[in-house]
């Protein structure tokens, strides 16, 4: 026996498996580091909506592990994120791989730390479940080695096991929630009233309604069935993970969901051998990498690797247990860390569509000129065809949507009626169109809007793709004064 290698830890069979997940994970992290280079300044930034030097001043805040508790400033902010850029756009292209695993790992573990910095400081914009789901893929991905050893088994599993919550997670929320699901009439809403709708949204939602309940029922069996396969001996789970691929690259399709569904793609690889993907693809390799050894770990990487996955399964109780409680949480953290975390998401669908619409006026008396603000990712004109931007993550527009269902604003909205007051310039490169050029209007408004997908017919003879109804005024015609008392 050979003591320098732990050779029943690694496998040769998931040399693709962990190429994916090593340049997917990290093609994820350099979206979500370009995303906080250019949002989080004007969002969270020393003079952001919601500024990390003010939230920084709790407590609360001072517990969590983040680089910027001694000291935040946005220069460091955007000197972090691009460092993020750099390392993740290394990975992506395979070149630590090619060195021993420990860089691999410690470069992981860099965008890990970096990263959970981030989002331990993001307050409500970086509230999302799939946060907490890219530092754990991060942190569990680290231990996967390097083109020279073998896939570590453990770690294998670990992402198994961390699609595994995810999925069935989401699945369970669903069941547990609102009664669309059980009745499968979900989906007759959903294309709809999702909170980013897509350019094949509209189509989608005006599938028969026998196709939305096929595609309720398609989900519950890739989140309930499923995942309990991705455990079973090939090419079982690589079947099971195909299958959720599928109706993954569908959400893709007709949604705009960040990251979510693109870093599940990549994790479901964690479930597809090498003799699966051969079969399917003939001959087809990374062209970067070199091949791996037969399986074998040196001992010196795979004691490590051991006791990174002895940690995640020691955290695994809690989330575990939540999946079988009766008040199951959703999307949540039991501990600082963002390790081995609940997810689930859409345990019930909105049926109708609220948005809120900021206009401005140079009118002083705010009796005519009204002209409208709009965003990139959410509705506003009812005749624009709405795009894709995920894997791209528009908070501000997310945030907007929660809003508009009656979430409070927590100050940041007050503060952004302020910004478009001043003409901010961060804040306005936030938004798609500001009417006005770059100048401060005197007035601002918001109205809110009902909105619907216009039907074939209406779209043939107007050309819109929503048909929107004023259902009320959420703040009156308003002036930086006006919106500072209010904030």
């Amino acid at each position: 026996m050979d003591w320098a290698h732990l050779d029943w830890l690694g496998t040769g069979d998931y040399d693709v498996a962990r190429e994916v997940l090593q340049r997917g994970v990290a093609a994820i992290f350099l979206v979500a580091f370009l995303s906080a280079a250019d949002q989080f300044p004007a969002l969270l930034g020393e003079h952001g909506l919601l500024p990390v030097p003010r939230f920084l001043q709790y407590a609360y805040a001072r517990r969590q592990p983040t680089i910027f508790r001694w000291h935040y400033s946005d220069r460091m902010l955007r000197l972090v994120a691009w460092a993020g850029v750099v390392v993740s756009a290394a990975l992506v292209a395979g070149l630590p791989q090619l060195a021993p695993p420990w860089l691999t790992t410690v470069l992981f573990l860099v965008l890990w730390g970096a990263y959970l910095s981030i989002v331990n400081v993001g307050q409500t914009f970086y509230g999302f479940g799939w946060e907490s789901l890219l530092c754990e893929a991060g942190f569990t991905v680290a231990w996967l080695g390097s083109a020279g050893t073998g896939t570590p088994l453990t770690t294998l599993f670990l992402i198994r096991w961390l699609v595994f919550r995810l999925e069935f997670g989401a699945g369970m929320i669903k069941l547990r929630g609102g009664r669309e699901w059980r009745d499968l009439t979900a989906l007759y809403y959903h294309h709809e009233t999702q909170p980013m709708p897509g350019p094949l949204s509209r189509r989608a939602h005006l599938l028969p309604r026998w196709m939305h309940r096929g595609e309720v029922l398609g989900n519950h069996f890739a989140q309930l069935v499923c995942p309990f396969f991705l455990f079973a001996p090939q090419p079982i789970a690589s079947i099971a993970a195909a299958v959720m691929i599928v109706t993954q690259l569908w959400l893709i399709v007709t949604g705009n969901f960040a990251w979510l569904n693109w870093i599940t793609v990549v994790l479901l690889f964690s479930g597809i051998d090498d003799g699966v993907v051969h079969a399917v693809i003939p001959g087809w390799a990374w062209p970067v990498s070199v091949p791996a050894d037969a399986g074998g770990v040196p001992l010196w990487y795979g004691v490590p690797v051991l006791a990174a996955s002895a940690l995640l399964v020691y955290l695994s109780w809690r989330p575990a247990r939540n999946l079988l409680a009766r008040r199951q949480l959703m999307n949540a953290s039991f501990n600082r860390w963002h390790l081995v975390n609940a997810y689930g998401a859409f345990g019930t669908v909105t049926k109708r569509r609220d948005e809120i619409v900021i206009e401005g006026t140079d009118d002083p008396t705010g009796s005519s000129g009204w002209r409208e603000y709009e965003f990139h990712g959410k509705p506003g004109d009812p005749a624009r065809v709405p795009r894709w931007f995920a894997p791209y993550h528009l908070r501000l527009d997310w945030l907007m949507w929660f809003l508009a269902l009656g979430a409070e604003g927590g100050g940041w909205f007050d503060l952004l009626l302020v910004r478009l007051l001043q003409a901010d310039r961060p804040t306005l490169r936030l938004l798609r169109v500001d009417p006005f050029g770059g100048r401060a209007p005197r007035l601002v408004r918001a109205r809110v809007f009902r909105y619907r997908f216009a039907t074939r017919a209406e779209h043939r003879v107007t050309g819109l793709v929503w048909i929107r109804e004023e259902r009320g005024l959420l703040v009156p015609p308003v002036g930086t004064r006006d919106v500072e008392e209010r904030a």
